[in-house]
């Protein structure tokens, strides 16, 4: 099949309704081989409903879908059983390369035993020629070597083939559904944020082998490296006056143009406050003041009553006029631009930006953390990097006084400290997200920032209890907290987990900008690459430490 005739993937007006809510509401998506398309936006706007429905796994309410028979989706989960082992896993992942092999030693066989010119001939030299292009799509001569260097570009060469998925990690499952996706290389491959449980290096390979692929791409990821390197097009499902918004480029792109957007978007909404405001102040303009508030002059007096009623009748109608103007305006006015995340810092507490706040000595967790020496000054912005299991977010606790450690510890007497964990818990979860937020940053700060104004829950889960919030919901409300009342010191523990690229951008922003020290622990690879501060990197229990250039 030649590279204009590989099949498509096509959705014609999709809805999707969950009880009473549309979670797709008549999208339109085409995907040419080639395509690499990235689906964006927040949680709950319908990416992985899309997935799904497009992979032929649910049904949409409304609407058509067109796929390529060879499709791959990413699951969350292996569809293979816990007793099934590696080597089970990547059979399946070969089989049809082996299949197509097998065909077209049988059917170069008949063809070479089939008399020219007959029908029987040209059905077989057909059906030959379709093996070979599928197979020359799925470079099935070149499977078993893709399959050996898939698992050691994922990180998981070093894994018997005997071991049963039970035994694996959650995380070295979900590398190997993406290593049988990447290794099988379907002519649609469809991926529900394939960096999950990858480091650098991985989601470095992966992004390398799904730019060469000749068939379709459709992804879901909150990415934004991910998105950038890899996307030819992206889809941003975020609601919009006409619907989904696609854009051709990559994340850079996409965001220039949103950028450009927002600034028309500010630029009317300050043109029509103002004409506004110039025409509220026209609408109450008295005759008395349009007439100068002057008494007639002596040689008007025998005519002022015909000379005041005409200066009546046109201040009557400059009123009218700028009265109806100011109603059609009111009616069809823009809607003000939604404010970018930031910190809204109190007054701080006095102190020089090179005053340090906590000095650690000699510090050790047992089995989780071994630092020398650290110290975090008052202004500082300070990345903590390194493998899972380095001790990143127990450094972090141990700065918020959390854990208890072998070796000292010193912080500024007073100084407030908040914590974003990964795993956000609540005491009281019965009360709603909107009264947990006021309790804790205070009336008088709730009414300055009201919860509704950062953009971090949807207005729809600001009076919900808190116990009926997803993880990500949860971990939103802890972000709030501390936007809204930033502390002196900052700790954030993966904080772009469960964000939008969106809110991902805002909150780099805000931080960057943000009062106080910031001490933050990420995998973001976007995040950690425009890193304005200083790196620690904590590998083994110890820590070397580097400037930022």
């Amino acid at each position: 099949m030649s590279h204009g005739q590989r099949p498509a993937l096509i959705a014609h007006d999709l809805i999707r309704i969950r009880g009473t809510r549309r979670v797709l509401d008549g999208i339109s998506l085409a995907a040419a081989p080639g395509h690499r398309i990235g689906l964006i936006g927040e949680n709950g706007t319908g990416k992985t409903t899309l997935l799904r429905i497009l992979a032929g796994l649910d049904e949409p309410d409304g609407g058509t879908v067109t796929r390529p028979p060879d499709l791959g989706f990413l699951h969350q989960e292996l569809p293979f059983t816990p007793t099934e082992t590696v080597a089970t896993v990547l059979e399946d992942a070969t089989r049809e390369a082996r299949e197509d092999l097998a065909a077209l030693d049988r059917l170069g066989d008949a063809l070479a035993s089939a008399p020219e010119d007959t029908e029987e001939h040209a059905q077989l030299l057909a059906r030959y020629g379709e093996t070979l292009e599928r197979a020359q799509d799925r470079d099935a001569w070149d499977a078993d070597r893709r399959a050996l260097t898939v698992l050691a570009g994922l990180g998981l060469d070093g894994i018997p083939h005997d071991r049963t998925l039970a035994t694996l990690s959650g995380g070295q499952r979900g590398r190997l559904a993406l290593a049988a996706l990447l290794i099988r290389r379907p002519a649609a491959l469809l991926l529900d944020e394939p960096t999950n449980h990858l480091d650098d290096a991985a989601a470095a390979f992966c992004e390398e082998h799904l730019r060469a692929i000749p068939g379709v791409l459709v992804v879901a990821t909150h990415d934004r490296a991910f998105l950038d390197v890899v996307c030819t097009d992206l889809i941003d499902l975020d609601p919009a006056v006409e619907g989904p918004v696609r854009f051709g480029g990559n994340y850079t792109a996409y965001l220039a143009m949103k950028h450009a957007e927002a600034e028309r978007w500010r630029r009317r909404y300050d043109e029509e406050q103002q004409q506004l405001a110039e025409l509220r102040l026209a609408a109450a303009v008295t005759g008395h003041r349009v007439a100068h508030d002057r008494a007639p002059r002596d040689n008007e007096k025998m005519g002022y009553g015909h000379t005041a009623g005409r200066v009546q009748n046109q201040i009557s109608r400059r009123v009218r006029d700028a009265t109806r103007r100011l109603e059609t305006l009111e009616r069809h006015q823009v809607a003000a631009p939604p404010e970018p995340l930031r910190l809204h810092a109190p007054v701080l507490a006095a102190g020089g930006g090179d005053e340090i706040v906590v000095a650690v000595r000699r510090a050790v967790v047992p089995g989780r953390l071994r630092l020398d020496r650290l110290d975090v000054t008052a202004t500082d912005r300070l990345l903590v990097s390194g493998p899972n299991g380095a001790g990143k977010s127990t450094l972090l606790a141990v700065l918020a006084g959390g854990l208890v450690v072998d070796g000292a510890v010193r912080r500024r007497p007073g100084l407030r400290v908040g914590l974003l964990t990964q795993d956000t818990l609540f005491e009281d979860s019965h009360r709603s997200a909107r009264e947990l937020f006021t309790a804790t940053v205070g009336p008088e700060r709730a009414e300055a920032v009201p919860l509704s104004s950062l953009g971090l829950l949807a207005s729809a889960d600001l009076d919900r209890p808190v116990s009926a919030l997803s993880v990500g919901q949860r971990r939103r409300l802890a972000l709030a907290m501390l936007v809204a009342d930033p502390p002196e010191l900052l700790l954030l523990d993966e904080p772009t987990n469960h964000l939008s690229p969106r809110l991902c951008d805002e909150l780099e922003d805000a931080l960057g900008s943000g009062p106080g020290a910031i001490v933050l622990a990420s995998h973001d690879r976007r995040l950690r690459s425009r890193w304005p501060g200083r790196e620690i990197t904590l590998t083994d229990a110890a820590v070397v430490g580097r400037r930022a250039s």
